[in-house]
């Protein structure tokens, strides 16, 4: 039987007149030190509830798809994979942010209408309603649903549901890092490096040639973590591993919203040249990136 999906109530009065002061920034206006709209939101108590259900209630549309018998399969113009489930969840996430951030704008990989806003928008929320469709096609467990708050073309919150598993992570830098059950059981994530040990996370049957030599660089004992999708940052949050190097392609919205979990936590994402990975781009593509935990 597919399982019903209990959509969170409305915001209240007091919860609309906050989130109607949340503008988006003048992409034009220099950042002059004021607060953050991620610091803005992780201090109304109310506003991070009803994001945290609305995240609740995306993963309930992924799962329902999960438990059917037919996932609605099809291919997407650049050939990758898209089910029911992606477009469930992107459909939750959507009309959800509409309603408790209206003012800042949305871009999401199953509009690719949206991709355009990210470019010109200096605050926006990023969404991967569904990493890891082909884990999910595969009934591995290990895909995730992403919503990354962007701002000045750097993650500053994230949150990443694990829907199989029932686990929402969030954070962003400055705000720390944490993980939450379904019912409410917190962790904050501190994550600490094993001494002469490097847990890489990284697939034994899909190391491409430059994987395989990053890692051959790394001194001492290496230790290879297997993971799906934005997993592999959660790893790195978690201290259950301390490096992933991706040394093949990815999208903005695959990376942004584990990104800021991994900030939140300590951690980095930089490009091969040391320089963190930046959002809104001309190019929707990521360059090569190394994530780390803290040092």
């Amino acid at each position: 039987m597919t399982p019903a999906v209990e959509h969170h109530h409305p915001p209240d009065a007091s919860l609309r007149k906050f989130t109607d002061r949340i503008q988006s920034p003048d992409p034009k206006r220099p950042t002059d030190g004021t607060m953050s709209q991620a610091q803005q939101i992780s201090q109304n108590a109310a506003l991070l509830n009803h994001l945290t259900h609305l995240m609740w209630d995306a993963s309930d549309a992924i799962m329902a798809v999960y438990a059917s018998d037919a996932f609605g399969e099809s291919t997407k113009a650049d050939d990758s994979p898209v089910t029911q489930a992606d477009l469930a969840a992107h459909q939750v996430l959507v009309e959800g942010l509409a309603t408790l951030t209206r003012n800042i704008p949305i871009v999401s990989e199953e509009d690719a209408s949206s991709v355009e806003t990210g470019r010109h928008s200096a605050c926006y929320w990023l969404i991967d309603p569904l990493d890891g469709t082909k884990e999910f096609i595969n009934r591995n467990d290990e895909f995730t649903c992403n919503l990354a708050l962007i701002e000045d073309h750097r993650p500053t919150f994230g949150l990443v549901s694990i829907p199989a598993l029932g686990l929402l992570y969030s954070g962003g830098p400055g705000l720390g890092s944490r993980c939450i059950t379904r019912d409410d059981q917190l962790t904050t994530l501190h994550p600490t490096p094993v001494e002469g040990l490097t847990r890489v996370v990284a697939s034994k049957s899909h190391l491409n040639q430059e994987t395989q030599a990053f890692i051959d660089e790394i001194p001492g004992e290496v230790e290879l973590i297997q993971a799906g999708s934005s997993l592999k940052f959660l790893r790195i949050a978690e201290g259950l591993a301390d490096c992933y190097p991706r040394l093949g392609p990815t999208c903005e919205w695959d990376t942004a919203a584990a990104h800021a979990v991994v900030l939140g936590a300590g951690g980095s994402v930089t490009d091969l040249n040391g320089q963190e990975l930046r959002y809104g781009k001309d190019d929707i593509l990521n360059p090569h990136f190394v994530v780390r935990g803290p040092a």
